[in-house]
């Protein structure tokens, strides 16, 4: 792969990233509508707010690398959301199925972001995004593991 494949590969994989953490907005943005929780609304704000900031560290750094960061979602996030929408008009959101769908959504950012830091093809040589991809992910474990534990108090309550 030349040096300009190589180049267009990680941005690529980086909107890639920026779409995820959009999907991600727009899923707490949703959860946040379907409950009138207090605890919850602040906690979705948070993690509304913290892939926010992702995706402004992102586009950062794919206009060092010369791109044009994206605005969009994915396919599959806009197929989720609107698949939400379908199941709040027919179905009461309780609790344990809010969390149960944000758990799911943090599966998904969590993988996307393993990929691309797994991603041979991808050959991070610059130690400033390889430390920006590892701060969210892990911050994405923190997330998933705080709405998990909500979601089995939940069952357990």
């Amino acid at each position: 792969m030349g040096v300009l494949q190589h180049i267009q590969h990680q941005i690529s994989a980086l909107n890639d990233l920026i779409k995820i953490n959009n999907d991600r907005i727009a899923g707490y943005e949703k959860a946040n509508e379907n409950t009138n929780e207090t605890g919850l609304n602040l906690l979705f704000k948070e993690y509304t707010d913290q892939s926010k900031n992702n995706v402004s560290e992102l586009r950062e750094y794919i206009r060092v690398l010369g791109g044009d960061p994206t605005d969009g979602t994915t396919l599959s996030g806009k197929f989720n959301n609107t698949w939400i929408d379908v199941k709040a008009a027919f179905i009461s959101k309780d609790r344990h199925s809010i969390l149960a769908d944000c758990e799911h959504a943090e599966d998904v950012a969590k993988k996307a972001y393993r990929t691309a830091l797994d991603d041979k093809e991808l050959i991070w040589e610059d130690q400033q995004v390889v430390f920006i991809l590892k701060k969210h992910l892990e911050s994405l474990r923190v997330a998933h593991d705080t709405i998990k534990a909500l979601r089995d108090a939940e069952v357990s309550a």
